[in-house]
């Protein structure tokens, strides 16, 4: 399992490499670059194949309602080119996990399903529930095909090989107003938050209802202790050689989120607002910071693209590094999916270059496809290569190196924010309910 393990980490960590290569390139594609047939880079082709009348399914976390694969003019035009409909089945964000485990366990199989791949290699047990799609013609045209596999395969699908960075969201109009810079450590972050909080705004959006925001901060934080002072930590965590609560700093950093919080600084109603408020928070400058990815950053430029928001490390001690997660949002094909050819066909049309380059362009994704151009990168994603990619000031976050569901941990984060443990008795819990997963995974040592 050890073994599978860095094969993923590497694979992720090779993909952060690209997006840094791609973005400072300008994006040009490359040329002469051959085009897979059926993956179709003529505007206009058709996807070959049948299917016509036929409806397939695709489970999404209400979270991720604004993916691009689910824009309803994308659907409709698929459905006008092929005559398949796609019918979405919008999951709770926070049993998102939970309810897709059911799906697969009882055969209500989704024709796609679109997941995390570092957590669908845990959560849902990849291997043996999707589909295999090294075969798939949209593949030859990829150029950083790591992103999308595991174990030496492909499972998944995106237009995007830009990995999320995670960190510390601020709107930097606020900041030049009051005269504050980016914070370098903990105690600067505080006096930052006092500064933002007097002058009348909640400094910290902490959205709690959905239980896996409260882990942001400690994905990063945790990282990147483990990189700076004991880089063979997860290994020994993964191998039943140290517990989580055996690290101190571990507790320390979930008593900073706390502090945050037990300090006025963040919204009162914590455990009743949700990640789907975010962008109107911002929207309206009812917050200044929020620990979230780069890519509330681009949900809040869709809708304002004069909102000046940018991103910094979490600032748990100094010179943290910038949280590199995982990519996110692919699309997955059960081997039970109940459509496959018609799922598989859905996948070729948002391959061709006439489709997926328009996504591409609105999004301000690095393509991942040779013939398909990469746009000029938005002000604070070109920051964020400048600053922390290309200087090598990223961390892989945890979600990179755990075998198991972490919904789990999601809700022990909750509890802490609810008065019912301390950080301390967070890492105990956890550490319980670790166990028993990696248990139940076989995994050698547990």
């Amino acid at each position: 399992m050890k073994q599978k393990t860095k094969k993923i980490a590497a694979g992720l960590l090779g993909g952060l490499m690209a997006v840094s290569l791609a973005a400072c390139g300008g994006g040009n594609a490359s040329p002469g670059a051959s085009t897979a047939a059926g993956g179709g880079g003529d505007t206009g082709s058709s996807s070959s194949g049948g299917g016509s009348g036929t409806t397939i399914e695709l489970a999404i976390s209400k979270s991720s309602q604004d993916s691009a694969f689910v824009q309803q003019d994308l659907l409709d035009a698929f459905e006008k080119e092929t005559g398949i409909k796609v019918n979405l089945q919008l999951l709770p964000a926070e049993q998102t996990a939970t309810v897709l485990q059911t799906k697969l366990a009882v055969d209500e199989t989704p024709d796609i399903i679109q997941y995390n791949l570092a957590s669908a290699t845990t959560d849902l047990n990849l291997e043996r529930n999707f589909e295999i799609l090294d075969d798939e013609p949209w593949v030859s045209r990829l150029e950083n095909k790591e992103v999308l596999s595991a174990y030496g395969h492909v499972y998944s699908f995106h237009v995007s090989q830009d990995t999320g960075m995670q960190g510390v969201v601020y709107n930097k109009d606020i900041f030049d107003e009051l005269g504050l810079s980016i914070p370098n450590n903990f105690e600067e972050f505080l006096a930052v938050c006092e500064k933002i909080k007097a002058a009348g705004i909640t400094p910290v959006f902490m959205p709690y209802k959905d239980n896996w925001a409260a882990n942001v901060w400690p994905a990063a934080a945790f990282a990147d202790y483990a990189d700076k002072n004991e880089p063979n930590l997860f290994d020994e965590i993964n191998s039943n050689k140290k517990k989580w609560s055996d690290v101190p700093a571990f507790a320390d950093i979930l008593q900073q989120q706390y502090e945050v919080y037990e300090k006025g600084y963040t919204n009162g109603d914590l455990l009743s607002d949700s990640y789907d408020m975010a962008v109107g928070k911002f929207l309206n400058k009812e917050v200044a910071m929020m620990f979230m990815g780069d890519w509330l950053i681009q949900n809040v430029a869709d809708n304002d693209p004069n909102m000046r928001l940018g991103l910094f490390p979490i600032p748990y001690t100094q010179d943290a590094k910038l949280g590199a997660s995982p990519l996110g949002g692919q699309l997955f094909i059960p081997k039970k999916a109940k459509h496959m050819a018609e799922a598989k066909q859905f996948l070729d049309y948002v391959s061709r270059k006439d489709v997926a380059q328009p996504i591409v362009d609105k999004q301000k994704y690095v393509s991942i496809f040779s013939d398909v151009t990469t746009p000029e990168l938005p002000e604070y994603k070109q920051e964020i290569v400048d600053n922390y990619i290309t200087p090598k000031k990223t961390v892989l976050t945890v979600d990179a190196h755990m075998l198991v569901d972490r919904s789990e941990l999601y809700r022990l984060l909750q509890d802490e924010f609810a008065g019912g443990l301390d950080a301390q008795g967070v890492l105990t819990a956890w550490d319980e309910k670790f166990a028993q997963l990696m248990k139940d995974k076989e995994v050698e040592g547990f």
